[in-house]
């Protein structure tokens, strides 16, 4: 694998969420990710986050197949779970266990409520968990209950993202202190510390309480989506005076609003008269109008178009493997690019290599297979 993180050795506990695509993000950038699957299957080429890694399956609660485990962790840098506290230590793989067998092992906790807590041990997902941030309540129409903006926030950027962040600090103390040590990340924490910028703006009284009043909610006429006349829509950004004057000027907007545009009492009216402009054309009328400007005005694209826009195709932002569209490796390094995706492979299919490279033989390999410890 080629990549800025090559050489980094992790291995990942089978999972749903963000701890894989964690894992699939420390694979693109280079690191050698080996799966622990609980069983075979085939092949699904739909798996992205699997892209890159090699997979052994194994019995864990047979004494071989753990013992198989815990060897393969000993010898990696960093393991990653995204289990409920208390699995891997009922499997025997908890840190007292792994950090007997491997001293300077990073191992990341992926969880929603955190390792501990009131709410530590019960089910949750990514709305639970931004429920409690206090960012979901901010989302959404004015008249109707918050609006789940996917699973986007709190699984992947405050789990997944904060997984990772936390995995490569504990790698870097590592380089000094040559001990590795636990890192709990749970979604519940990461989405507040996302939250900075509207910490402030509701300490200084500049953040209300209703949605879509304020400035980043869709309260603000210059800074939400609008309907055009083909049904499609249009993201109008223009939070700066001066890209504000550009879609004013371009968008035939009454030049008036450019010495008021923060005036919060005629946003309601402006909402509306902004929602008529621009649904006089339809969506790359406006495109075209906006070309080359810094009025911030993007198109809303479909899944079928977002590979096909001039910006990403030219950076190649997306790509297909075996036809499946999917995400480039990012970010971008220009000393130790990364290699391409490679498609995903199923559950179990490297065990054998991952074993032999261990240093067992194919009879003990054959033996595991059959007795059902390596499926």
């Amino acid at each position: 694998m080629a990549g800025p993180l090559q050489g980094l050795k992790v291995v990942e506990m089978a999972g749903l969420g963000p701890c894989p695509l964690a894992g699939q993000l420390l694979a693109d950038l280079g690191a050698e990710v080996v799966v622990i699957d609980r069983a075979s299957a085939d092949a699904d080429p739909t798996d992205i986050n699997r892209r890159g890694k090699r997979s052994v399956a194994l019995d864990l609660k047979d004494d071989e197949g753990l013992a198989i485990a815990r060897r393969l962790i000993a010898r990696a840098d960093v393991l990653i779970e995204g289990f409920r506290p208390g699995v891997m230590e009922k499997l025997g793989l908890g840190p007292d266990e792994c950090h007997a067998d491997n001293p300077g092992l990073v191992l990341g906790r992926m969880t929603g409520w955190g390792q501990d807590g009131p709410l530590a041990m019960t089910a949750g997902h990514d709305l639970n968990y931004l429920s409690l941030s206090g960012a979901l309540g901010a989302m959404g129409r004015a008249d109707d209950v918050p609006t789940p903006p996917l699973n986007l926030v709190a699984d992947y950027g405050g789990g997944a993202m904060f997984l990772l962040l936390g995995v490569l600090s504990a790698l870097f103390e590592r380089g000094r202190s040559g001990q590795g040590q636990v890192v709990d990340a749970a979604m519940v924490d990461g989405v507040p510390a996302m939250m900075g910028l509207l910490h402030q703006w509701l300490a200084r009284g500049d953040w209300g309480q209703s949605r879509e009043s304020n400035l980043l909610d869709g309260g603000a006429p210059f800074y939400r989506c609008y309907e055009t006349s083909d049904g499609r829509a249009i993201s109008v950004g223009p939070l700066e005076p001066q890209f504000f004057a550009e879609l004013v000027r371009l968008a035939g907007l009454p030049p008036a609003h450019m010495a008021d545009q923060y005036e919060r009492a005629t946003w309601p009216e402006r909402r509306a008269l902004y929602a008529q402009v621009f649904a006089r054309k339809t969506r790359d009328q406006w495109m075209e109008i906006f070309e080359g400007s810094d009025a911030c005005v993007a198109p809303v694209l479909g899944w079928d178009e977002v590979e096909h826009h001039p910006h990403n195709a030219a950076r190649g932002t997306f790509t297909r493997v075996d036809g499946v569209m999917q995400a480039a490796p990012a970010p971008r390094f220009d000393r130790t690019p990364p290699e391409a995706p490679r498609p995903p492979s199923a559950p179990g299919a490297d065990g054998a290599a991952i074993l032999h490279e261990m240093g067992l033989e194919a009879d003990a390999i054959d033996a595991l297979r059959a007795h059902g410890v390596l499926r």
